[in-house]
């Protein structure tokens, strides 16, 4: 989801900053309501997510946050390359590797 100036990235109970994913609009769209504030769902095809949103959100140093739910959208946030190696494993391939982030 995004408005005008971009997507929301709160920060985490770690501290670092996490941008957040929905598996399907139904559940963005709840997560847009509950944040308000004009937020927006967008579709971004997997392919897309994964080779170019990805790659960009490790560069900037976000975790990837997972369908956050309930009144203060909480839920799971993974590093970059946890996010792509459970893909991978979703996907049937193999492990994902990257050289700046070891594979959990």
């Amino acid at each position: 989801m995004r408005d005008d100036l971009g997507s929301p990235a709160p920060k985490t109970s770690s501290g670092e900053r996490a941008l957040p994913y929905w598996s399907s609009k139904t559940r963005a769209r709840r997560a847009a309501d509950i944040w308000g504030n004009g937020l927006r769902v967008v579709s971004t095809p997997l392919e897309a997510w994964r080779t170019e949103d990805l790659p960009e959100l490790r560069e900037e140093g976000y975790r990837v946050g997972i369908s956050w739910t309930g009144p203060r959208l909480v839920g799971w946030d993974f590093t970059v390359a946890e996010v792509l190696n459970r893909l991978a494993h979703a996907l049937h391939e193999g492990p994902y590797a990257d050289d700046n982030e070891a594979p959990s």
